[in-house]
């Protein structure tokens, strides 16, 4: 007998170990594979190290989704990297740095101009 062939799925797993450096692996699953099924399969141990122990550090397309999420066709599996800092304290600082006179938008306005113009 004859099994069917079952209906293969293109996706890609994106890691990116630090700044400005992006790892894509393209592969082709069977339908039905879940993100860890892909991401046992993509032979990434360091990704499936961190995929194990930080579960909520997966997503697809920029939206976290579990583990055990089914895969369509032309899915990006993108596994996170805990922040190091905060955004918000960050932007807080350079701005602190900067100088309220010369950040934002209306840092170069007119000599008795309104403000906001």
């Amino acid at each position: 007998m004859v099994e069917p062939e079952t209906e293969m799925l293109s996706v890609c797993v994106v890691y990116s170990p630090q700044a400005r450096t992006v790892h894509e692996y393209p592969m082709n699953v069977p339908s039905g594979t879940t993100v860890l099924d892909a991401l046992e399969r993509s032979g990434l141990e360091e990704v499936l190290a961190i995929a194990a122990s930080h579960p909520d550090c997966v997503g697809v397309w920029g939206r976290k989704v579990s583990p055990g999420q089914a895969l369509r066709d032309g899915d990006r599996i993108e596994i996170y990297r805990s922040l190091r800092v905060d955004p918000k304290v960050a932007r807080r600082e350079r701005f602190q740095k900067q100088g309220a006179g010369t950040a934002g938008l209306f840092a170069n306005r007119r000599n008795n101009a309104k403000p906001g113009y």
